[in-house]
């Protein structure tokens, strides 16, 4: 799959993280331009992870996202539709808890969660207002969904640049540096697909969240949104 579209098959989106899996972190920072551990710092601020608490992080990938909650005390389900990426996070993590878990269709009681937290994962669901629909069931009442997402610089000039290098120059890194560069190209064209900060934000409060709001970071790179469950 190469073209990014919302009309994603998820078994397709499904084999090209099988096949990115063993090298996630270096596509993550290939996108993010090397602020990845920067960006995750910023999000794990916002979520502010403390003892007791019980998150579900969907889309977890290897579990980069879930191990700095883990290490704050809180009780983290790493959740992710990609077998491979299961299988690299048991290996590399074998301390989170991992599980596969279909983000339109959690396997999770309602009203469970302080937290449902989702990085770099919600624009490859394909039907992204079910997604936060369903984890707004999975929440507890007054609990917080963070997402983390790539989305569009504010500033017209490094908005360009930055997708000219999404688009021109990262699939020519792909060629050279993977044996599936398609999944970059399309990486790169889901992020150029994917709505703006407020666009999201009206997504959230149609699917039932309230009080969101969002921060950017690199100028927009990538906003972090936060919505409660009233």
């Amino acid at each position: 799959m190469s073209r990014a579209n919302l009309n994603k098959d998820p078994d397709e989106v499904a084999a090209m993280f099988d096949g990115v899996a063993k090298r996630y972190d270096l596509v993550n920072d290939l996108l993010s331009l090397g602020r990845t551990k920067a960006w995750r710092k910023a999000a794990t601020t916002i979520i502010a992870p403390a003892p007791g608490m019980k998150i579900l992080d969907v889309a977890a990938g290897p579990g980069s996202s879930s191990e700095p909650l883990h290490k704050a005390g809180a009780t983290v389900f790493a959740t992710d539709f990609s077998e491979g990426m299961l299988a690299v996070g048991r290996k590399t993590r074998p301390y989170l808890h991992f599980s596969k878990a279909d983000a339109l269709n959690l396997p999770f009681e309602a009203n469970t969660f302080d937290v449902v937290t989702i990085s770099y994962g919600l624009r490859n669901t394909v039907d992204y207002p079910k997604a936060l629909a369903e984890a707004l069931r999975v929440a507890k009442p007054g609990g917080r969904m963070v997402i983390v997402e790539f989305s569009h610089p504010t500033w017209p000039l490094f908005r360009t640049i930055y997708t000219e290098y999404l688009m021109r120059l990262l699939p020519v890194i792909a060629r050279k540096s993977s044996s599936n560069p398609d999944a970059y190209i399309y990486l790169a064209e889901s992020i150029r697909a994917w709505p703006d900060q407020g666009a999201l934000a009206k997504s959230m409060e149609k699917a039932g969240w309230s009080q969101i709001t969002w921060k950017n970071l690199t100028g927009g790179v990538v906003a972090v949104h936060s919505g409660i469950k009233g």
